[in-house]
């Protein structure tokens, strides 16, 4: 159980945020839990970001879509390859297309624009699959993007779907929903596949390959993999997800939503699955073949995964020889990631002393409170002024965020490790293993900190 924060630096807290921060004590947590999955505090400068960025984070990665941003162009720039998600197909989906909304379009409306830009596209490139998505000011003036798109795909026969995306209308995890929503109006089309054995993949954006990563485990263990939501993802693959007789969600948070959705529509179960260390790698491997119900297949997954453990022993003693003791802070976006980092810090014998998520949900900090140690702070929603306070008091020795937390870690003389949707090294499986442990002792240990913290 919980209680609202009460130390030294509680004065540097606005009122209103006390309750989202908590310590952990050598007998648990005391009172009703922490307040999460509520919009941000006005002024507290969340570091979430908008509906909008939530949408096309997870639509982005499929690589023959084409995305249209119907707003000012500073949403499209904003969003500019906004993810390092790799493709072994097409690579236009790195490009936004803006209506770049001006004055006279607000005060008059902006759908003439949006026609004119669909049929542009269409024209020019022939695409099979538009994402539209509103921003804000569209959301404002109320320009019938439904209308518009609706119009274009019966045109030309192709799927034109909206994204309501104004940023006002919510956070980061209403865009995820969006996104989801879209993705659904086009696998509806497509739900009456005939079922076979093997998995969709959702959550996962082949961040620096790492979606080739776990379709090649996949591939040794003997799992088909279907379809995959959408790292590396297209429309053909997108028709026979329905087929699936499994869904595997990596990341919770972006896609719980769509694989609930899936399960209605199509009758598609799901497990939850994390492919960052050792143990949850191994775990969740072993899940899905669990899961298949394929006692065979169970059994390859062991063999597999205690050959990979065996290959890892030497490196995490070299690496956890030279890190253990060390004081680190986590801020990532979910819940779900958050504890397989401290399961992985553990492994090296590091304290996680401070942990944090933007949209982690209620059962997400039952299990970090399960697994950290006394004394422990854990944040939902956090700011930087927070994070400063508590790397301060605690002492932190590394702190692994995302691109917004860098500066503030470096300015404060602390080691940092991105493990944010930008990076172009994989994090994800086995050899994820072996790049974050290098990553974190390259930074902790790099001699920099001594001359900066004199």
């Amino acid at each position: 159980m919980n209680v609202p924060i009460q130390t030294e630096s509680d004065s540097k807290v606005l009122e209103d945020r006390k309750k989202s921060i908590i310590f952990k004590y050598e007998d648990g947590c005391t009172g009703k839990g922490i307040r999460c999955e509520v919009d941000s505090v006005s002024g507290a400068v969340s570091q979430r970001a908008c509906v909008y960025c939530g949408a096309r984070v997870v639509l982005n990665p499929i690589t023959d879509a084409f995305h249209i941003v119907h707003g000012p162009i500073g949403c499209a720039s904003y969003t500019w390859d906004i993810r390092g998600s790799l493709s072994s197909g097409e690579d236009l989906y790195r490009n936004s297309f803006s209506t770049d909304l001006r004055e006279k379009d607000i005060i008059f409306g902006g759908e003439r624009k949006l026609e004119a830009a669909l049929e542009e596209l269409i024209n020019k490139y022939k695409p099979k699959l538009i994402f539209v998505y509103a921003t804000c000011i569209v959301g404002v003036i109320g320009d019938d993007i439904d209308a518009v798109c609706k119009k274009f795909s019966d045109k030309y026969q192709i799927h034109v779907i909206p994204v309501k995306s104004p940023g006002f209308s919510g956070n980061k995890s209403t865009g995820y929903r969006m996104a989801c929503n879209a993705i659904m109006q086009v696998l509806n089309t497509y739900k009456e596949q005939p079922k076979q054995k093997g998995i969709n993949i959702l959550g996962d954006y082949n961040l620096a390959g790492e979606m080739w990563i776990i379709k090649n485990y996949m591939k040794q263990i003997g799992i088909p993999v279907i379809s995959t939501f959408t790292g590396d993802s297209n429309l053909e693959s997108m028709k026979k997800a329905s087929s699936a007789s499994l869904n595997v969600v990596q990341c919770a948070g972006s896609s719980t939503y769509l694989a609930n959705q899936m399960k209605d529509a199509m009758g598609i179960p799901y497990i939850k699955v994390s492919f960052f260390g050792l143990e949850d790698t191994t775990a969740s491997l072993i899940h899905i073949a669990e899961a298949l119900g394929d006692e065979k297949l169970r059994e390859k997954a062991i063999i597999y995964c205690e050959k990979k453990q065996k290959e890892l022993e030497s490196t995490i003693e070299q690496y956890r020889k030279k890190l253990y003791g060390k004081k680190a802070a986590i801020y990532v976006g979910g819940g779900f990631k958050a504890i397989s980092l401290i399961r992985q810090f553990n492994t090296l014998g590091i304290h996680t002393v401070v942990v944090g998520t933007q949209t982690g949900k209620k059962e997400d900090y039952e299990i970090i409170e399960s697994i950290v140690e006394k004394d422990t702070v854990i944040l939902d929603d956090a700011n930087p002024s927070e994070l400063e306070t508590f790397m301060k008091e605690r002492v932190v020795d590394i702190l692994v965020g995302g691109v917004k937390e860098r500066p503030l870690a470096y300015k404060m003389g602390i080691a940092f490790c991105d493990h944010n949707h930008e990076r172009k090294h994989p994090l994800a499986g086995f050899e994820g293993v072996i790049n974050f442990m290098k990553e974190i002792n390259d930074s902790v240990n790099n001699p920099v900190w001594n001359y900066i913290r004199q």
